[in-house]
């Protein structure tokens, strides 16, 4: 089979002019997107940043917690009335606005900050100046050196506050009030507060550094101190975030292997899949190609398949283009055989119409009745080659009805021939899947064969095993010759052409059998000739 340029382009127009991208093209376009991901989770979503951010909450509550503790106990020591201390710290049913029992000695807080979904507050608002209290004047002051070395260590900037929200301790702000500061007035409540605001710096940051949100923001936690169950102050302790950055830089090694993995990994699925289902594509593109081209060697399975599915394409794939091969050459045959059939019948009525024609005024009545005669039983042969022919195309493009019959009821229909006997041995009523009418067909022609050669009796025996039934159908005839054997099949070919024979009876027999899913050989015997059928079971 040769396919041309026609035929390719009508795969063109069915395709299309449309551009489409490549399998390489949209592999790679994949991987590059999965590379990415972990940098868009790192920069868009924050994620990195927000876990920073976090990180520096817990860090400031776990400092805070210390020095509140110090400070506590400072106002203890110092013996302040309790009616120099603030509001009463809040009850809720038994527990803390954090959900702590008061009964338990564990009070944890959580950190609460999300750099996603929080409001970014402005610069912290600067003091107002206001009176402080001698006693707790006198405890910021034995404070400010711990608070001052806790700083130089953690990088945090803290405010020791008193019940008023006063400075009590902490650089230059001693003796102003952050009492309006929101999350100073939470604490004054006697609830953890904590909040992100706009950060003052003290120097233009790297211009790599923009593309961090986390750069421009500090961290605020404000933790009441409770001395007697009411309010005794606040910490009030800040401090930027690490730099995203600038952690990255610091974990460069991790980092880079991470990188590295994360190529690597990257670059192996792009050499799987290319090895699985790239090349697999290509060559069968190619192979395609070639056996368009009618390359009959191209017509042999890939060196490489990849993966099971790929292979069962390939396999479908030469099977079909097997199926189309042998399509092609048998209806290449077959027309030489349909050429070669016809023109010899065609050949000889021309020949004698030319001489009835040319002399036949001068012949005499019984040559012109010969030549005559010869030209009907011509004709006649080529409306029997052409009835046979319908018989062949329609058997070979008959579709299974679904219905079924038996050996008894098939041989039923065939009309009553006095030259044969024939019994069924067994099997008579087994289901077969194939209706009456085509299984008599079949009957019918393998009767007729065995007639033309000389049989008398004609036996059937049928039985069911796995799903089918295989009939035998045996006669006591001539048999047929073991150099004939090989070509019985053959569209065509008949020992006894000049008796009528065509050569299509068993080729339509075979036509049959195969549409309903059966098969028909030839199998030894003694005497005469002996063909096995098998059809599926109904």
């Amino acid at each position: 089979m040769r396919l041309t340029t026609s035929s390719k382009s009508i795969g063109s127009k069915w395709i299309g002019r449309k551009w489409r991208p490549r399998l390489a093209t949209v592999v790679v376009a994949i991987l590059i997107l999965v590379m990415s991901l972990p940098l868009v989770g790192l920069f868009f979503f924050r994620l990195y940043e927000n876990q920073l951010i976090r990180q520096t909450e817990a860090e400031l509550i776990a400092q805070g917690a210390a020095i509140a503790a110090i400070y506590a106990q400072e106002v203890r020591d110092a013996g302040i009335s309790p009616e120099k201390l603030g509001v009463a710290m809040p009850l809720a049913n038994g527990t803390t606005s954090r959900g702590a029992n008061l009964d338990s000695p564990y009070r944890p807080i959580e950190p609460q900050l999300d750099l996603a979904s929080d409001y970014v507050l402005q610069t912290r608002p600067v003091g107002i100046p206001a009176t402080v209290d001698p006693a707790f004047a006198a405890i910021g002051a034995r404070l400010a050196g711990i608070l001052d070395a806790t700083q130089k260590t953690t990088l945090a900037g803290f405010r020791l506050l008193d019940p008023r929200g006063v400075v009590i301790a902490g650089r230059d702000e001693i003796g102003q009030s952050l009492a309006e500061v929101e999350e100073v007035r939470e604490a004054l409540a006697g609830r953890y507060a904590s909040a992100l605001r706009l950060r003052i710096p003290n120097q233009p940051p790297p211009p790599l550094y923009s593309v961090s949100r986390g750069t421009r923001v500090r961290v605020f936690v404000a933790l009441p101190v409770a001395v007697d169950g009411k309010v005794a102050g606040v910490v009030f302790v800040s401090r930027t975030p690490n730099n995203i950055i600038k952690h990255l830089y610091g974990e460069r090694g991790k980092v880079t292997a991470a990188a590295i993995a994360i190529l690597g990994g990257t670059l192996l699925i792009g050499l799987v899949f290319l090895r699985t289902v790239s090349r697999p594509i290509y060559a069968l593109i190619d192979r395609t190609q070639r056996i368009a081209a009618g390359e009959r060697s191209a017509i042999r399975p890939l060196d490489h398949h990849g993966t099971r599915e790929m292979a069962e394409l390939s396999a479908a794939f030469l099977d079909m283009a097997e199926r189309l091969q042998a399509r092609s050459d048998a209806i290449q045959t077959f027309a030489t055989h349909v050429s070669h059939e016809l023109k010899s019948p065609l050949t000889a009525i021309q020949g004698a119409a030319e001489l009835l024609r040319d002399s036949g005024s001068g012949m005499a009545d019984e040559e012109r009745r010969r030549f005559s005669d010869n030209i009907v039983t011509d004709a006649g042969r080529l409306n029997l080659l052409v009835r046979r022919l319908l018989d062949l195309a329609r058997a070979e493009n008959l579709a299974p009805s679904g219905e079924s019959t038996s050996v008894g009821a098939a041989l039923a229909l065939l009309p009553v021939d006095t030259r044969l006997a024939v019994e069924v041995e067994a099997g008579g009523d087994l289901a077969l899947r194939i209706s009456s009418e085509n299984a008599a067909i079949v009957l019918a022609n393998l009767i007729d064969n065995s007639a033309r050669h000389g049989a008398i009796l004609i036996s059937i025996t049928a039985a069911s095993a796995s799903g089918r039934v295989s009939v035998l159908v045996s006669d006591d005839g001539a048999g047929i010759s073991p150099s004939n054997q090989a070509r019985i099949f053959e569209p065509f070919f008949t020992t006894r052409r000049s008796t009528g024979g065509t050569g299509m009876g068993l080729g339509i027999v075979l036509a049959l059998l195969k549409a309903h899913d059966g098969t028909i050989r030839l199998v030894d015997s003694e005497r005469g000739t002996r063909f096995e059928i098998t059809l599926p079971v109904a």
